[in-house]
């Protein structure tokens, strides 16, 4: 489990590291895809609760301090989604269209819905997505279309991000 983690983490480093530079060039509204979500989406569904949390925090903490974001502020939303695609593990057969589609469109919106609580209890020191901007439904629409090359990509590193089961 903690090679999975690790290397969900390391995957998902080198998509914050895409995100911030080549697509922010092709970003529609201001929105990127958020392709790391994807992969730790990916990895909870494939691995389960445990390693999608594990994965989610060390990842969120690790984006925390690289970024401007308050400190735990992604570990503690991409805890929250890898914790819960972790709980749907194998209760939906991993087509190749349409549950990428779903699992990453639901994560995006489960994020901010996340932020705009979070913005509620912190009083507007925490940005949320304004649902009148065309901002979160360009990242959700981009998410969402990305999503079944993404899972593609990551079934060919299954040997690195998938646990055997014994």
């Amino acid at each position: 489990m903690i090679k999975n983690v690790i290397w969900t983490v390391v995957f998902g480093l080198i998509a914050a590291v895409l995100q911030s530079t080549l697509l922010s060039h092709i970003a529609l509204y201001r929105a990127v895809p958020d392709i790391a979500l994807g992969i730790i989406v990916y990895s909870a569904y494939i691995n389960g609760t445990m390693t999608g949390q594990l994965s989610g925090f060390c990842y969120g903490l690790a984006l925390d301090f690289i970024s401007a974001a308050p400190i735990g502020l992604n570990a503690f939303i991409r805890t929250i989604i890898g914790a819960l695609a972790g709980l749907i593990k194998g209760t939906f057969f991993l087509d190749v269209f349409l549950l990428p589609m779903i699992l990453c469109a639901s994560a995006t919106l489960v994020k901010a819905l996340i932020l705009f609580l979070l913005s509620l209890l912190m009083a507007g020191m925490i940005p949320a997505y304004p649902i009148a901007a065309p901002v979160l439904w360009s990242e959700l629409a981009m998410n969402t279309l990305i999503a079944p090359f993404l899972f593609a990509l990551l079934k060919r590193f299954s040997s690195l991000l998938t646990r055997r089961e014994r």
